[in-house]
Formats: structure tokens, sequence, C-alpha cells
């Protein structure tokens, strides 16, 4: 599988950008604000339907434009692919597939697997539970649509029954029997949910230690823990115990949305006493096992998108990354440097194809 060309219309600062890819290594350089992630950004929609940066769809339309357009042709199993992601303003973003609109963005996900590793990276241990649930949640739904229907239907009841816990607060009236319907739901989803996290969880902490142990030559031991409250054998009544609370804070207390995945090295907390350099190491180990499970899964090796990271690691932990490319452990790869000469002279020490692409204020420089 890879991605053969891209082509950006009115895309953050790509007013009009298109790019020819190498099926190996491809480098976008030039200097901050040039554009180098937002091409790295466009590959995510293409995969993901949706930004790796932005939460908002219009924040991506090019300033005093009112849409954008986004189409890459990849080549997947030998077949050819042809994905165009468009997104107007005050409408809804559609996805299209040779041609052919999909009537939700939901059934796109997965056929592209991606792994993207950015400098904000750490922030999954440094940062609140929500980045940590999203990146379990990301990596299932990539790999299982029924996972993601029912995230997607979670989602939509968590929403719904708290808009009705504040109807309460604000009418003082309660329609307890309407309550009780979203209270049935959502346990029977955090239920389900919880159970697929647990599942992948089993497969994913062996491969975090072994990348660990490559990276940082075995000198620690680390691993994840899911923690949540429904694998409760009595998680039904927990969550019906909490209506009381509920009703106070106008919020739900128990459900798959509180959950956490705590990142350990030895028998504490990684965000509590790991170095700088632990935590770097931790979060590469996370991501290449992310890869290895998609790998697995898919029978092909998902993209790899890899943004300013000779900015953002040492030297040794570069070496590594790029002994595991030079063995052919990756296949399509994406980075972006701002120092072209660095990134010349790192990767033109690989036995592999590489082209450069140096931006400028968001087009290619001649």
């Amino acid at each position: 599988m890879f991605l053969e060309a891209i082509d950006l219309i009115q895309f953050k600062n790509h007013l009009k950008t298109q790019l020819v890819f190498s099926p190996q290594i491809n480098c976008i350089t030039g200097l901050n604000g040039s554009g180098k992630t937002n091409i790295l950004d466009a590959i995510h929609y293409l995969s993901l339907t949706k930004s790796a940066v932005q939460s908002s769809d219009s924040l991506n339309i090019s300033h005093g434009q009112d849409f954008f357009s986004i189409k890459g042709k990849f080549e997947i199993g030998g077949k050819p692919l042809e994905v165009r992601c468009t997104f107007e303003s005050g409408k809804k973003k559609l996805i299209y597939q040779n041609g052919k609109a999909l009537d939700k963005t939901s059934e796109h996900v997965g056929m592209i697997p991606l792994v993207l590793i950015a400098p904000d990276d750490t922030e999954l241990i440094k940062g609140g539970s929500e980045g940590r649930r999203k990146f379990f949640d990301g990596l299932i739904s990539q790999l299982d649509h029924p996972y993601l229907d029912q995230l997607i239907r979670y989602h939509h009841f968590l929403k719904q029954r708290n808009a009705l816990l504040k109807q309460f607060a604000d009418t003082g009236r309660r329609d307890l029997t309407l309550l009780g319907s979203y209270d049935q739901e959502l346990i029977r989803l955090s239920v389900f949910l919880a159970k697929r996290r647990a599942k992948l969880l089993q497969e994913f902490a062996p491969l975090l230690q072994s990348h660990y142990s490559e990276i940082s030559q075995g000198r620690e031991k680390v691993s994840v823990s899911y923690e949540t409250e429904a694998l409760r054998s009595d998680f039904g009544e927990y969550f019906l115990s909490l209506r009381q609370k509920d009703l106070v804070t106008k919020n739900s207390n128990a459900g798959i949305h509180k959950d956490d995945f705590e990142f350990q090295i030895g028998e504490h907390s990684i965000r509590k006493i790991g170095s700088q350099g632990q935590q770097k190491s931790y979060i590469i180990a996370l991501k290449l096992a992310q890869f290895q499970i998609f790998e697995k899964a898919k029978g092909e090796k998902p993209l790899l998108l890899l943004d300013d990271i000779f900015d953002k690691l040492d030297d040794e932990r570069i070496a590594k990354l790029m002994d595991l490319v030079s063995r052919g452990t990756f296949g399509q790869i994406f980075l972006t440097d701002a120092r072209p000469e660095r990134s010349k002279g790192i990767l033109g020490a690989l036995d592999a194809e590489v082209l450069f692409f140096d931006l400028e204020k968001g087009e290619l420089k001649k």
C-alpha cells in the first residue's frame, strides 16, 4: 500500500499544491510556517477523514476561501484507489472513494491505516485521560468497524443524557423513564466497549515492552494498564448508584468516558518519575506497537508520518529509528524537517529511495 500523489486545493496555506511521492521515503522541508505539517495533516485526512491538529473542519480552509479539497491516489493490494475529501463552509464534509460519495465518513476509517509520530505526542503521557482514550479508540476504530459504530453511538447517548440532566436542573421537572432508557443503553455500550479495549491491551502490552526494550537496550521494563469501572461484575448497579450525584453535577459520572490508561515504568507512573528521554522512548515504542498491530491485522504496512522528529529526538533515538527504516521495518514514510541539509545527511546514508520536497509559504520551490 502506498500514496502515489496528493492534490490540495485551498487547504490551510496550500492554495493549490500537487505532489507525486516515492513509495519509500518522502521528506518535506522548509522553514516553520511553510506548510510542511499541513501536508502530513492532509494525508491524515485521507486516512481518518479528519485533521490531526484542528477539531473543526472549517479551520482548515485557506484564509478568505469557502471550501477545501484533498485528493489522494493510492495503490492498495495492487489496485488503484482515489480518495477525495471536500468540505464547504456550512455544509457536510464529503468523502469519495473512486468518485462515489460515502453515506457515512466512518465507512472509510480503517481502509488506509496510518501511524503519526508528532512533536506533541508526549502529551499522551503528560496530559489528561481524554488523550489516551482517543489514542486507543483511534487504534481500535481503524481495526474494528463495529467498535467505531458503537463508540459513536455511546457518545451520542452520553450527550443526550447530559443534556437531559441539565434540563432537569433548569426546569425542575424530571422524566425518570427517559433517563432510565439512556442509563440502560450507556451501561450496555460501556461493557461492550470496555471488553474490546481490554482485549486490545492483551495484544498491545507485550509489543510495547518489546519495542521499548529495543530502543533503550533493555534498561527498563514498561507496561500499560487499563483502568475502568465498566468491567466490574456489578457495573450496572454501580452506574445507577451514582444517579443522585449525576442530578447534582448535571453530568454522567460513570461510563467508559471516565476510563484511563496508565503508562508505567517499573512499578511507577512514567508521567511522575520518567525522564524526558524515557518518556520519548515510551512514545516511540507506543507508536511502533500501533504500527505492528496494524500490519498484522491488515496484512500491509501502514503509512508512517514523522513530523519534525529530528528536532524533537536525540541522536540515539534518531539512529534507532533510522536503523529500523534501513531494515525495511516500515513501508512508505513521510517526514518533515526545517533543515534540509540535516535530513539529506541522515537520509542519504540509507539504502532507500528518498524524494525531497522543499516548501515556501505553501508552495513547492522550483
